[in-house]
């Protein structure tokens, strides 16, 4: 099985979120259709997939989303960047 750390981000790329899931595509609709209304990215629009990885190995998800959450804002811009300068939404590379 395979499991992703992924940031997603507003249309303002002024809020992001960071999760880890098994089902990248099926949690990214999710979040997208706000399926949970009372969740965080649904209050704020958190809708563009912009960053994520992948592992084999669940429990280094859940360090790596750790790790990544207890970074201060530049340094998750920073790594964003790296991989997507334009923060385009990658959802639809992955259907």
């Amino acid at each position: 099985m395979q499991y992703y750390v992924y940031i997603m981000s507003n249309n303002q790329r002024n809020v992001i979120y960071t999760g880890v899931t098994n089902d990248l595509v099926r949690r990214v609709y999710e979040h997208k259709n706000h399926l949970d209304k009372g969740s965080f990215t649904a209050r704020y629009n958190v809708e563009n997939l912009v960053y994520f990885e992948v592992t084999p190995d669940v429990y280094a998800a859940i360090e790596r989303e750790k790790q990544i959450k207890g970074w201060n804002r530049k340094n998750k811009n920073k790594l964003i960047e790296r991989k997507n300068p334009n923060w385009v939404d990658l959802y639809e590379t992955l259907l």
